[in-house]
């Protein structure tokens, strides 16, 4: 199958012309979440951007093989936290239930997400939890090539002696000796050899809720090994993409480097794709700095910084307007602008239905479609792709007020490629008319029933004010009571 779908390519900074490991056929592995808490603006980034990638892909006629995995286990997410609690652990104590239940109950909530931005799911989503035994066959190999050591039921990565035969770093422009300049040895890490090196298998402390049995005692696989035995085990020793945010680039895809090149002596991916990340009013996203906004507060309007309520495809329109490598800033004007542009782009292909036909065609459907794949081509240039739609809307509304032509077999052309465009690659869905008005009605109803439930506890009767607050929470509507009222949302 010849292509000329160029992607830039992290490992080696430069773009490359796209060709499989083999003819026909795509692997593709994406680190997926981390299931602890509920889905937030920053998961909405690489999610639309590999979902982009793989409608592109199965457009340019590849089975497209992709896994997306799942981080379910108790492990640290960094060596800085190698002494503390892991996050599902302590959400599990914090809520006092079990940690699978922290796992089931945010899982659920990224699922749902993932449908609302019409998110295609992956081939394959295989859990951490379901891969103990691999990724303890895989420390026990890296450990038998010499390039681990096992310390007090721990088994840790030896990058110095790994760097002296590979270069560890050369996935993030990183030499150890940087890396060793700016890495400080931490309490509860004086069993390393080097403070850089990273957990392959932890021993579980006490205290520890998530543990399994090995070889070494109870413990528990660190972090970067996960995403290692689970691509490889899916997609072979070598493959063709893995993608993730540049957040990942260091310490995480360079360590999934190191353990893959440690065992089978050479990468296992051929393709690095990272998306860049989004901030919010100019500022990175923080729970601290109060700009963190979950997918469900973005869909709801129930956030401080939101005007309003926002349709999940004015939001993944918003994200597809920004090349996947740069920055994209969030705020209540740009997706205001993304909406507007989405129902001219949704409008203008209702249109499509009505348009007059002539006996010639004074408009030039065939080069609308080559500038539309060739941006594309180039490295998923969703923005470029979306301004000669916007030519293609220009072209439609000329059309219909009779200021150009178009034959019959252009006009059954530019249909098929506008749907083709905007549902099938950039994933758009057509709102439904009516939706807008459901929203603002479903709201009013909530809120009589919640004034209700004021006046009743304003008679002090407790009885019917906490059966009206279980039954809206069956329903998925969390309410929460103020000084001065109340404020809800629908999980």
């Amino acid at each position: 199958m010849e292509t000329q779908l160029i992607i830039y390519n992290t490992l080696s900074r430069t773009k490359e012309l796209f060709k499989p490991l083999v003819e026909g056929k795509v692997g593709l592995y994406v680190c997926g979440p981390t299931v602890y808490s509920d889905s937030h603006l920053g998961h909405a980034r690489p999610n639309i951007t590999f979902d982009l990638l793989y409608r592109y892909l199965l457009h340019l006629g590849y089975k497209v093989r992709y896994v997306r995995n799942i981080t379910d286990v108790g492990h640290l997410e960094n060596e800085a936290e190698e002494s503390g609690e892991d996050k599902i652990s302590k959400k599990a104590r914090l809520e006092q239930i079990e940690p699978m239940e922290v796992v089931q109950k945010y899982m659920n909530t990224f699922h749902r997400n993932m449908s609302q931005l019409n998110i295609l799911p992956p081939t394959i989503e295989p859990r951490a939890t379901g891969h103990i035994i691999e990724q303890q066959q895989m420390a026990d190999a890296i450990l038998k090539k010499g390039y681990a050591y096992e310390v007090n039921g721990s088994v840790y990565f030896d990058v110095e002696k790994y760097n002296q035969r590979y270069h560890y770093g050369k996935l993030s422009g990183r030499h150890l000796d940087e890396i060793r300049s700016n890495t400080r040895k931490l309490e509860g890490q004086d069993e390393k050899r080097n403070p850089f090196d990273f957990a392959l298998w932890k021993k579980a402390s006490p205290e520890h809720i998530m543990r399994w049995p090995s070889k070494w005692g109870e413990g528990f696989p660190g972090w970067h090994i996960e995403c290692s035995v689970m691509s490889t085990k899916y997609l072979g020793e070598v493959f063709d993409i893995h993608g993730g945010g540049m957040d990942l680039t260091f310490p995480h895809h360079e360590c999934e480097i190191a353990q893959s090149v440690a065992i089978q002596g050479k990468d296992a991916v051929r393709y690095w794709m990272h998306n860049n990340m989004i901030t919010i009013n100019g500022q990175k996203m923080a729970r601290s700095l109060g700009n963190f906004i979950t997918l469900d507060e973005l869909f709801s309007g129930n956030h401080s910084l939101l005007e309003k309520a926002y349709d999940p495809m004015a939001v993944r329109f918003f994200i597809l307007q920004a090349h996947y490598r740069s920055t994209i800033d969030f705020s209540n004007e740009a997706i205001r602008a993304s909406e507007k542009g989405l129902e001219r782009l949704l409008a203008s292909g209702k249109l499509l239905e009505s348009l007059p036909v002539s006996k010639e065609s004074t408009v030039d459907v065939k080069g609308l479609k080559e500038k539309c794949l060739a941006a594309l081509n180039d490295d998923l240039n969703s923005p470029v792709a979306i301004s000669h739609l916007f030519d293609g809307v220009k072209m439609i509304n000329s059309i219909n007020t009779g200021n150009e032509k178009i034959k019959d077999t252009d006009l059954e052309e530019l249909k098929s490629f506008f749907s083709l465009m905007v549902f099938d690659i950039l994933g758009l869905k057509q709102e439904k008319s009516n939706d807008a008005d459901e929203k603002q009605l479903l709201s009013g109803i909530i809120d009589l029933i919640l004034n209700l439930r004021l006046e009743a506890k304003n008679r002090k009767d407790w009885a019917m004010a906490d059966k009206i607050r279980e039954q809206l929470n069956s329903l998925g509507i969390e309410v929460k009571d103020l000084k001065d009222g109340f404020e809800w949302k629908i999980r």
